[in-house]
């Protein structure tokens, strides 16, 4: 028999490798967990004649959305991985391209892809360890690699921003290009952009009543399809109504080397912000069955290799079509860039389809609300089930579901502006996609040091570190020499 030990930790840890989950009040008013953890791997099929169900030793996952339903596979997979991955800032890529230069731009769109790639790989692997335990929850993983204190400090911030801050500015750009579509297409005037805020929001919170994130895979099958569609959309059109005849691809001028390295950075930083969703890759592949002869990380990385090969045949004609189209006179920003459509081709045909893909992006931006939003429901689930040892009642749910979706909105109403620190916020969650997932691989599986694979991760994981806050620098550099005027505060 396994010998046991009683471990305690910290109630968001999300530990999948418990027999029981007993919540406590500690000396210290603050509520804990004891964890009973077993010290050897598992029994196999082999040895007792019952197959290990991949984590399922914790009864609280199975009332967790997160974790609730473990009967995914690899097109479901797929479908989350492309809803998640493909967002409406990969607009901005051509953009990058104007600073950049045509083999720059392409060089650094390559080694962005291929590096995150790598990254994901690596957290599939991770996602279960040799001794069988599951880890459904980015934040887990982390505190399990650098331990509780110095994992919280590293991921908190990044997980909830790229969660709930994704969440908000999914509602900023979803009721800004309702409001694009209702002005420019219907001719209707009279629609504030708060108010098409509000009817964005509230689609999204009746669509977020689907109890878990394998129950909702059809939306992110929309989710992908409409991505795919919108991006082929504008790519396709740039090439077939050719370009015009004033188009320059020769770099701006810059008063000053700061100015040139700031636009530099800026332009690096759209590249590598483009690529998204890693930290819902270990949630996504939570839904996933495992057992000892079926590991979940072989059907994830199929649908990673589907998934991430239909990104890049979004992402790339998208950038090069983009730049070659516009050259240095494409917009800066989301609504321009839609609107540029009916500006540099025709009006009558443009229209239809500005209209068309506008609603494409709208009903994208719902579908991919879901997945985010369902890890801050998760978080809240996990919450107050540790405190009251019981699942979440149905009423209580839409509770909690309606209260983030009031607390987003009113976030978009107050920082409507939030967008456009993205190259700032962006930079602050890099480490997330491309450093951490290096730095945990050494810890976890802990590779003889100065071997291929401890150099390789190490690397990059360092790299990864310094690019971060060399964006953020760039970033604030950039808001600061153009200077928060009145149209910053603009959606």
């Amino acid at each position: 028999m396994a010998d046991m030990e009683e471990v305690v930790v910290e109630a968001n840890c999300r530990p999948e490798e418990t027999r029981a989950t007993h919540p406590f009040r500690s000396s210290s008013n603050h509520y804990a967990q004891v964890i009973p953890i077993t010290t050897s791997p598992p029994p196999t099929r082999e040895e007792d004649g019952a197959d290990w169900g991949g984590g399922e030793l914790n009864p609280q996952d199975a009332w967790l959305p997160i974790t609730e339903s473990r009967n995914g596979n690899t097109i479901s997979a797929t479908f989350h991985l492309i809803c998640s991955g493909i967002g409406i800032q990969a607009l901005l890529l051509p953009l990058a391209f104007v600073t950049l230069g045509w083999a720059w731009g392409i060089i650094c769109l390559s080694l962005a892809f291929t590096w995150q790639l790598y990254t994901t790989w690596l957290l599939v692997h991770l996602h279960e360890s040799e001794s069988g335990i599951r880890y459904s929850r980015y934040l887990h993983l982390a505190v399990t690699a650098f331990g509780l204190k110095l994992g919280k400090l590293l991921t908190i911030f990044p997980v909830m921003y790229q969660s709930g801050g994704t969440c908000v500015q999914l509602i900023i750009i979803g009721g800004g290009i309702m409001e694009l579509f209702f002005k420019n297409v219907c001719d209707v005037k009279s629609l504030t952009g708060t108010e098409c805020f509000l009817v964005f929001m509230c689609m999204a919170i009746v669509v977020a009543q689907f109890p878990n994130l394998n129950s909702i895979a059809w939306v992110s099958f929309i989710g992908a399809i409409t991505a795919v569609g919108y991006c082929t959309l504008i790519w396709a059109l740039s090439i077939g109504k050719g370009r015009p005849s004033d188009i320059s691809y020769n770099p701006p001028e810059m008063d000053s080397n700061m100015d040139r390295f700031g636009g530099i950075m800026n332009s690096i930083g759209i590249i590598f912000i483009a690529f998204r969703g890693h930290n819902v890759m270990l949630e996504i592949q939570g839904t996933l069955p495992s057992s000892s002869k079926h590991p979940s990380h072989k059907q994830m990385w199929r649908g990673v290799t589907v998934s991430y090969a239909l990104i890049a045949l979004c992402l790339l004609p998208l950038a090069i079509a983009g730049f070659w189209a516009y050259g240095n006179k494409i917009p800066s920003s989301y609504g321009k860039i839609l609107s540029s459509v009916s500006n540099f081709h025709g009006h009558k045909t443009s229209t239809f389809v500005l209209g068309l893909i506008c609603i494409i992006i709208v009903i994208n931006c719902l579908s991919t609300f879901q997945i985010y939003s369902m890890v801050v429901f998760d978080n809240l689930e996990f919450k107050y089930t540790s405190r009251k040892s019981k699942p979440c009642a149905q009423w209580l749910r839409m509770v909690f579901r309606f209260l983030f979706g009031g607390v987003a909105f009113f976030a978009a109403v107050a920082l409507p502006f939030l967008p456009r620190l993205a190259p700032l916020i962006g930079g602050m969650t890099l480490p997330l996609a491309y450093a951490y997932p290096c730095f945990m691989w050494i810890a976890i599986k802990k590779p003889q040091p100065r071997s291929g694979k401890w150099c390789i991760n190490m690397g990059l994981g360092c790299l990864g570190l310094v690019l971060s806050v060399v964006l953020v620098v760039a970033a604030i550099w950039n808001l600061t020499d153009k200077g928060l005027n009145a149209n910053f505060f603009k959606p």
